[in-house]
């Protein structure tokens, strides 16, 4: 106990309390934060407050008619996306659900209001504030409110897909402050992107769910606030979306110059081929060709040459993240990193793209592709001073040699052969009986590849007789799209295919990709069962990037490490949208950075 004695002290006292009242103000006032119509990740949005729409849409678009699409899956069974069970119908998300704010194409990360009029967080993003806009409303009438922002949060990290768990897992507490503000804090956190990503929140009805299971997916067209409703459907087969007459938001300037068409419907082919000639029939409207042989060959024609379909590449400027054979480390033949940079060097990519792909591709050699976040060369000053503090725990070559996927452009296929098999030796395996064997268990080295597109086997044949002169036996297993889906969000499957896309403004999402935390959880993006402490502080300091530079120079590093990990083989990447479609679409002048967007386009009149 301390005891007052004196009227000195007693005054010195009140000059304290005095000082430290003003202290907590100028603080609290410093932490005060403007109502504002849109935040960017790094610095200012581009667009001003009331500004009218954005700059590659056309806002003066015709409405009307119907975009005709096709998905290549064997069908769907759900229309909730936000669950794990099931395979949701393509475009609900999209098409059903508005949310707080909506991001621009043509920046690296800011976010404009929605279902938001307004935003406010404090320069150190200890919180944020959505203003909702009282004229906000669900499909059947009733108001969104900030007890249904709330409600969503808190069903979507507790019964939706763990991804949200993981996107959200630095959300501390969420206060309804009144019918159109809803406030959400944040823990013991400098993750500057919180605000952003919060706005990304789909918006769910209250009222709908309240008397239904959240968890159990279905074929009952829900209760949105977006610009389409579940017009009609055929199970698993088709399904048409309705644009809304009324829709809420329709003259936003987020929304001027978008979702032109009344109907947008989608139909589902189990081949791909059969796709493609059910486009040049006229079948469907708009088409990506994701195969090079495809685009070099079978786009031919009257209706080509007369101009009835337009074939266009149009370039983009995303990140191309990273494709590639990605190997499951849970299964104990991938666990040694020498055994999976060993088998990269039985991938001849400069033979497949010349054979294959008719030169179209260019090799891809970072998780971040086609960006300035991805790793070159050798660890630069900034680099460097990030990756030092675990230096003990990285493989000396993080920081010594720059990596190169093996190619056969400067070695020959024998060669590269030869050097996986140094490799192979290195970590426990030897040949016997034209076998590679471990030595110490006389267990063979073998894996399966699962497919879900048969034109892929085309790739993995020439990779699978490479590796057949190592003595290791390689199964293809091609399974329908379902099946595939369910198998990968259960990690059962040894080697696959996959597209790790990435933004320009990555972030929480890494967790998803690379934590530890998510090595085990069904349904996460991190296939490859990473599981590493360094990994798991370098996507941290990514998520708490104070700045752009600071964030460049922790992707890079997280890059760095990730390639020396030898998660993956390596494929490919474009640089260029191809795209087909029938003339009677049109598009919009300008190209924003992220690519083509079919939502921006209209029916000719």
């Amino acid at each position: 106990m301390v005891t007052i004695r004196t009227s000195t002290t007693r005054k010195s006292l009140f000059a304290f309390l005095t000082l430290l009242t003003a202290m907590l103000s100028a603080i609290s006032h410093s932490q005060a934060a403007e109502p504002r119509h849109g935040i960017a990740m790094h610095g200012e949005p581009a667009y001003p407050p009331g500004f009218s729409h954005f700059d590659y849409v056309n806002p003066e678009a015709p409405k009307g008619g119907m975009l005709r699409l096709a998905v290549v899956a064997n069908g769907y069974d759900s229309f909730n996306p936000f669950v794990i069970r099931g395979v949701a119908a393509a475009g609900v998300s999209s098409y059903l659900y508005d949310t707080l704010t909506v991001s621009s194409d043509d920046e690296p990360f800011s976010a404009y209001g929605l279902i938001a009029e307004s935003i406010e967080t404090p320069e150190d993003r200890s919180y944020v504030v959505f203003n909702l806009r009282k004229e906000a409303r669900f499909q059947d009438g009733e108001p969104i409110t900030a007890e249904d922002v709330r409600f969503s949060f808190e069903l979507l990290t507790t019964k939706g897909h763990p991804f949200y768990r993981s996107y959200y897992a630095d959300v501390s507490k969420v206060t309804v402050e009144n019918p159109q503000r809803v406030r959400f804090d944040f823990g013991d956190t400098n993750n500057r992107e919180l605000p952003l990503i919060l706005g990304q929140l789909p918006i769910l009805p209250a009222h709908y769910w309240a008397e239904r299971d959240f968890a159990e997916s279905g074929l009952t067209p829900p209760v949105g606030s977006g610009p389409y409703r579940i017009g009609s459907f055929d199970a698993g087969r088709s399904v048409t979306f309705q644009r809304v007459e009324d829709y809420w938001a329709r003259d936003l300037p987020v929304r001027q110059g978008r979702f032109n068409f009344d109907r947008v419907r989608f139909d589902y082919y189990s081949d791909d081929t059969v796709a493609l000639e059910a486009f040049k029939a006229g079948n469907y409207d708009f088409r990506v060709e994701s195969s090079a042989k495809n685009w070099a060959t079978a786009y031919t024609g009257d209706r080509v040459d007369s101009g009835a379909i337009v074939k266009e590449e149009v370039e983009h400027h995303r990140p191309a993240g990273m494709q590639a054979f990605v190997f499951n480390t849970r299964r104990g033949q991938f666990q040694d990193p020498r055994v999976r940079q060993a088998l990269a060097y039985a991938f001849d990519f400069e033979w497949a793209n010349q054979n294959l792909f008719y030169g179209q591709y260019s090799r891809t050699d970072s998780y971040f592709e086609n960006s300035d976040l991805a790793a070159t060369g050798l660890p630069g000053e900034g680099e460097l001073a990030i990756l030092e503090p675990f230096r003990n725990q990285l493989p000396e070559a993080v920081f010594s040699e720059p990596y190169t996927p093996p190619s056969t452009a400067t070695a020959t296929m024998r060669d590269n052969l030869r050097t996986a098999l140094t490799l192979l030796r290195d970590a426990g395996y030897e040949i016997r009986d034209r076998k590679l064997v471990n030595k110490a268990t006389g267990q063979p080295l073998t894996f399966e590849v699962l497919l879900h597109q048969k034109n892929f086997e085309r790739i993995v044949l020439p990779l699978k007789n490479n590796l057949a002169k190592l003595g290791i036996e390689v199964g293809v297993r091609l399974v329908d799209t379902n099946q595939y889906i369910q198998r990968v969000r259960d990690f059962d499957y040894d080697v696959i295919t996959q597209v790790l896309p990435q933004s320009d403004s990555p972030g929480n999402e890494q967790r998803d990709y690379w934590h530890s935390s998510n090595a085990s959880i069904t349904g996460s993006r991190n296939y490859m069962g990473v599981d590493d402490p360094v990994v798991d502080q370098l996507v941290d300091l990514v998520i708490q990037a104070p700045d752009r530079d600071a964030l460049v120079q922790r992707v890079r590093a997280l890059d760095r490490v990730l390639l020396h990990g030898h998660y993956v083989i390596p494929q490919w990447h474009l640089g260029r949208d191809r795209i087909a479609y029938w003339s009677h679409l049109e598009r919009p002048a300008v190209t924003p950075k992220n690519g083509v967007d079919y939502d921006n386009w209209w029916l000719q009149p």
